[in-house]
């Protein structure tokens, strides 16, 4: 075995994630050896931080402060790009194809939004773009959805995949605090950015989402059709209600395969407190897949950390090595259908989208008020499942009234909405979170 040449890789970026798979690579290097038939060596690490970077490899690779010297290497044979965010990391993935290496990346953001470009171009080229860790960290999501769930007709994945907003949402509950206290909390913890947007407000699992949907459904990355709502506007009342009615809120990445088209949507949502996937707190991420032969999968772990993370992109390494002698024909596939099979059924917009709702209104206590409500409601086709109505506090005039509607279409529900916020015992606006039972 060890008069095969090993495969040498390039990394490109040596942060979190680099640092998690030069550890992991050279302390499992025997085992890893053992499973993929051929040594892996990271020969090369390119860094704008030189002397970071030296510190890490401590004399095992050579670093260099320019990619390109990775790229022009004729001897690297796959490069490893964990720089994230679109610009220079999109060039830089294009040129290693275009040089004919095959690519890990851990780059939801760039598969999201350049996905599709990035896939056909490895495809002309006949190398391999693998991006086990651009989704839910550790957890071997995608890997179960190209390969072992390839039997199946995927119904629905339903996800938390963003750890900093789960976990923002485990301490309202747990310590009834409001959402801009724990989020300070986050960001002392360092599981919150400095600039929190993208975890806060559902981009980043809308980026992880898009790329479930095109390999479970064989539709191409449509990041712009997302729905993206984020949590930043939940409120402890919201989260108290829902638990003391049996739901869970928890931000969900949402795909079904629906009559007339996708659904793709990021937002809070109630689940029933009894599913294991209600239950998943702090930083976890957790995913549950139904098929049709299969029935509901959950798949669970850490999405993200140094050595989580390294753990998908390593095992990706591992795969391109397995599989680089294979006629490029014979691969499974980037998004797991083969290239010209590609559905084109469209994504739904929000409004089309059928779903149950949890409604929260601020009436004035007087009779009538409920009568007038369920008439709006029952013209716009929505009917009720649960209602609580609240006793209004001491010397109080006004009380919230909680109600959970059965299955509904959006935009229906918003008509209802609207009317209801015009009655004159309506005070404010009403708190919409949509629900799913996750069945």
């Amino acid at each position: 075995m060890s008069t095969i040449k090993p495969i040498q890789v390039g990394l490109l970026g040596i942060g979190t994630v680099g640092s998690g798979t030069f550890a992991v690579l050279s302390r499992n290097g025997a085992e890893i050896t053992r499973r993929a038939g051929r040594e892996i060596q990271i020969a090369m690490v390119a860094d704008l931080d030189t002397k970071r970077a030296e510190g890490i490899v401590k004399g095992r690779a050579k670093v260099t402060a320019n990619a390109d010297d990775i790229i022009n290497n004729p001897d690297i044979d796959i490069v490893v790009e964990l720089i994230g965010g679109y610009g220079i990391a999109k060039t830089l993935v294009l040129k290693a194809i275009a040089a004919g290496k095959h690519v890990v990346t851990a780059n939801k953001a760039l598969l999201a939004t350049h996905g599709n470009e990035i896939f056909a171009a490895a495809s002309k080229a006949g190398v391999m773009v693998a991006f086990e860790a651009a989704v839910a960290g550790g957890i071997p999501i995608i890997k179960a959805l190209r390969e072992g769930l390839t039997a199946n007709r995927i119904e629905w994945i339903a996800g938390i995949i963003n750890g900093t907003s789960n976990f923002i949402l485990s301490e309202m509950r747990d310590k009834g605090l409001a959402f801009a206290d724990v989020l300070k909390e986050a960001q002392r913890l360092g599981y919150a950015e400095a600039d929190p947007t993208f975890d806060i407000e559902g981009v980043d699992a809308a980026h992880k989402l898009t790329i479930m949907s095109a390999i479970a459904f064989g539709i191409p990355m449509q990041f712009e059709k997302a729905y993206v709502e984020g949590i930043s506007k939940l409120t402890r009342e919201d989260i108290g209600y829902a638990e003391e009615l049996g739901y869970r809120i928890k931000l969900l990445g949402i795909t079904r395969r629906a009559a007339n088209g996708f659904e793709l949507r990021v937002h809070p949502t109630l689940i029933p407190t009894k599913r294991l996937i209600a239950n998943v707190e702090g930083v976890m991420n957790a995913v549950m897949v139904k098929g049709d032969a299969v029935g509901t999968t959950l798949y669970y772990g850490a999405g993200a950390g140094s050595e989580p993370t390294a753990s998908a992109v390593v095992a990706d390494l591992v795969d391109i090595t397995r599989l680089h002698t294979a006629d490029p024909e014979n691969r499974v596939p980037h998004l797991a259908f083969q290239p010209d099979q590609m559905a084109n059924t469209p994504i739904l917009p929000i409004g089309d989208v059928e779903t149950s709702y949890y409604l929260r209104l601020r009436v004035k206590d007087q009779p009538g008020v409920l009568a007038d409500i369920t008439r709006i409601l029952a013209d716009q086709r929505i009917s009720i499942d649960a209602m609580v109505q609240k006793e209004p506090a001491e010397g109080e005039e006004q009380v919230d009234i909680i109600m959970l509607t059965h299955k509904a279409v959006e935009k229906d529900v918003n008509a209802a909405i609207a009317s209801i916020e015009a009655l004159a015992v309506v005070m404010g606006k009403v708190t919409r979170i949509r629900l799913e039972e996750l069945q």
